[in-house]
């Protein structure tokens, strides 16, 4: 057990369940964020299906990425931040902005409330999806140095990710003064569900599959990457000072 508090946004998330697991199994103390302080249960419930048994250093605060209420008293006596929340919706909006704004400036209302709270690093989960979707891949290897150009044509998720992820690293450039920033790429997460907790990518991809409602098998190939080890590397890059100001591109 050691003395340092993390804060997981959206506790609710797939991967942030996972990293809430992880962090605890470790002996750090967690606070963790969610819209109603009536979705607690259902985070207790997945932990104590992956095997945790003592919630005396778990702590629920209510706080949405759309308003400042809430994330001062989240961010109180926290060390590092796993910004993991973001919206990723089952179909794409009408209005890009739907998703746009809440991931932008959810993330920009993060790092502002972390770097006022005296926080050491933030690790924000970006996605491929900043990385990838104007490059064509044919004999392109992709690295940390390619960004999505976010000015062509784009699905609204995709988009979102880019500028969010972009954001972010103009506000440590102007604004950051001190607070680190650690950014992960994963590709699309899948690995075991705990409790009730899922994604809309295993819901589309698998369960749409094993219940009938999928229909048609597309042709495409996609990157996959387990989220156990998604979460294994948020808590490296926030553990170790060398992952300050990069990009992981995980696959």
């Amino acid at each position: 057990m050691n003395n340092q508090t993390v804060l997981v946004t959206g506790g609710t998330g797939f991967v942030d369940i996972h990293c809430i697991l992880q962090l605890l199994q470790k002996g750090f103390s967690v606070n963790t964020t969610i819209r109603s302080l009536t979705k607690k249960e259902s985070i207790i419930a997945a932990l104590k299906d992956g095997g945790i048994d003592d919630f005396s250093r778990l702590s629920f605060y209510e706080a949405d990425l759309t308003n400042d209420t809430g994330w001062t008293e989240a961010m109180k006596d926290v060390t590092y931040v796993l910004h993991v929340a973001s919206p990723f919706p089952a179909q794409n909006p009408i209005d890009e902005n739907e998703l746009i704004i809440p991931a932008r400036d959810g993330a920009l209302r993060v790092l502002r409330a972390a770097k006022n709270a005296g926080v050491k690093r933030v690790v924000l989960t970006s996605s491929f999806a900043a990385v990838g979707y104007s490059i064509n891949p044919k004999d392109h290897i992709f690295t940390e140095d390619d960004w999505t150009d976010a000015n062509v044509q784009l699905p609204a998720y995709i988009k979102s990710k880019t500028l969010s992820e972009k954001a972010a690293w103009d506000f440590i450039e102007n604004e950051g003064k001190g607070l680190e920033l650690t950014v992960i790429n994963p590709v699309g997460i899948f690995g075991p569900v705990i409790g009730d907790i899922s994604s809309a990518t295993l819901d589309i991809a698998v369960t749409g599959i094993l219940n009938g409602t999928t229909t048609e098998s597309p042709n495409f190939t996609m990157g996959v990457v387990d989220v156990r080890d998604v979460a294994t590397i948020h808590i490296l890059a926030m553990e170790h000072p060398k992952a300050a100001a990069n990009r992981s591109l995980i696959c």
